[in-house]
């Protein structure tokens, strides 16, 4: 058997969750690499609507195991949260969630970290979500971070005590004013309830899988284009949202990688600051926002629209490797006469591009936009891709063309249900 892998091609909030949700019943592992509870994934059946931040989207089915690798920062008061959350579902959580004892701790001053740093940008702010990833990855790799399996030393009072002492030394330097009582508090009584959980070695829980024959979904948080080496750096996240981050994320090997699923939105968006070449800053994104419900799962924050963008996604296909294309939220487009594409950007000197600059966050870039025509209909009532309206199925078929990878998802809607698959997906 092989790891499949499931993530995001453009910056975050592509629908990873409901697909994970969808294909859930295929795997017998659902495991997250990466990323924390800045992730906010988002399933939705039996009309109820769930958010999951941290716990991995297959969750819901019971048969499934699910695993929060050691790529993932932590943070033990939302974990908590998150659980208690769905104890009125019946989820017998101890039985099938368990925890790397290498993943990274989010600790109180995490937080108070991130909000300085993020206070002391001014104008400059990245757009971060203040939960303490950054600062959490920056101790990782500096060596003097927490992770859960220091929980249960005898010593960790000590080791906690000694990384919290470093932080106030940073927090006293950017003049941030705090009170630690509350949310350490808080915090410890986190921990003895996660004590409670499988806490685990889970790259030789995700091995050992592997050689009994399993199926392994990777999922991944955020989006390829918040990657830290190749997103639009600085505005990135702290993680790898890439496949080669599956490997990592989780003890696998790259010769056990197979199936590579890439989501994408019919459109773009993204939250925060950072380039967005398509943007639209007028009625039609605003149109588009409010057709997708674009606002964040986890900050609420309105999140900026645009067309799709295909130099941007040719880019993260390549880079991760994708094997399959999943298109998310066709149907926000059903209100539009008209779609736009990005084929190429225009650079100030007049060049005409096709790949992502080095500089995209300080070149002047201007989309080249091929029009086609749009379906303008309600596909409330569509149950199979040969019911599609032949304007959408133009649509996907110029992309394929173009991306030279199969779409073999639509999603036209945020239930299990209005998910439209191929007959060939996953042979």
């Amino acid at each position: 058997m092989s790891v499949d892998v499931l993530l995001g091609l453009q910056w975050g909030d592509e629908g990873k969750g409901k697909i994970v949700d969808f294909l859930a019943p295929k795997y017998k592992v659902v495991a997250r690499f990466q990323g924390g509870p800045n992730a906010g994934h988002t399933l939705e059946f039996d009309g109820i609507k769930h958010v999951l931040h941290q716990i991995p989207s297959g969750v819901f089915r019971p048969e499934i195991k699910n695993i929060i690798g050691n790529g993932v920062v932590l943070d033990p008061i939302i974990l908590k949260k998150e659980i208690e959350g769905l104890t009125k579902f019946n989820l017998n959580l101890k039985q099938n969630l368990y925890i790397s004892k290498k993943a990274s701790l989010i600790i109180p001053t995490h937080r108070l970290l991130d909000a300085a740093y993020e206070q002391s940008k001014g104008d400059n702010k990245i757009g971060s979500t203040l939960k303490g990833i950054g600062p959490t990855y920056q101790d990782k790799v500096a060596r003097q971070g927490l992770r859960v399996g220091d929980i249960i030393s005898p010593n960790f009072r000590v080791k906690y005590d000694t990384l919290v002492k470093q932080h106030v030394t940073i927090l006293d330097f950017y003049k941030y004013d705090f009170d630690l009582k509350e949310s350490e508090k808080q915090f410890f009584e986190a921990l003895e309830f996660i004590k409670t959980f499988n806490l685990v070695d889970s790259e030789y829980q995700i091995n050992e899988a592997l050689q009994s024959k399993e199926s392994i979904l990777a999922e991944g948080a955020q989006g390829s284009l918040l990657d830290v080496d190749f997103g639009s750096y600085p505005f990135v996240t702290s993680s790898n949202t890439m496949t080669a981050g599956a490997c990592t994320g989780l003890g696998v090997a790259p010769k056990h990688i197979g199936e590579v699923f890439g989501i994408f939105k019919a459109y773009c968006t993204r939250v925060g600051s950072g380039p967005f070449p398509t943007e639209l800053k007028d009625e039609t994104g605003e149109r588009m926002r409010r057709e997708g419900n674009e606002f964040g799962s986890t900050t609420g924050r309105p999140r900026r629209c645009g067309w799709l963008d295909l130099p941007t996604l040719k880019y993260a296909i390549m880079i991760n490797g994708v094997t399959q294309l999943f298109m998310m939220k066709a149907d926000v487009l059903n209100i539009f006469e008209e779609i736009k594409i990005c084929t190429h950007y225009k650079l100030k000197t007049g060049q005409i591009i096709d790949g992502v600059p080095y500089d995209i966050v300080d070149e002047e870039l201007e989309p080249v936009y091929k029009t086609l025509k749009g379906w303008n209909m309600n596909l409330s009532h569509v149950k199979d891709f040969d019911q599609l309206p032949a304007e959408l199925l133009n649509y996907v078929s110029y992309l394929e063309k173009e991306l030279q990878v199969p779409i073999n998802i639509i999603s036209l809607g945020p239930d299990r249900t209005q998910t439209l698959i191929k007959s060939t997906v996953l042979a």
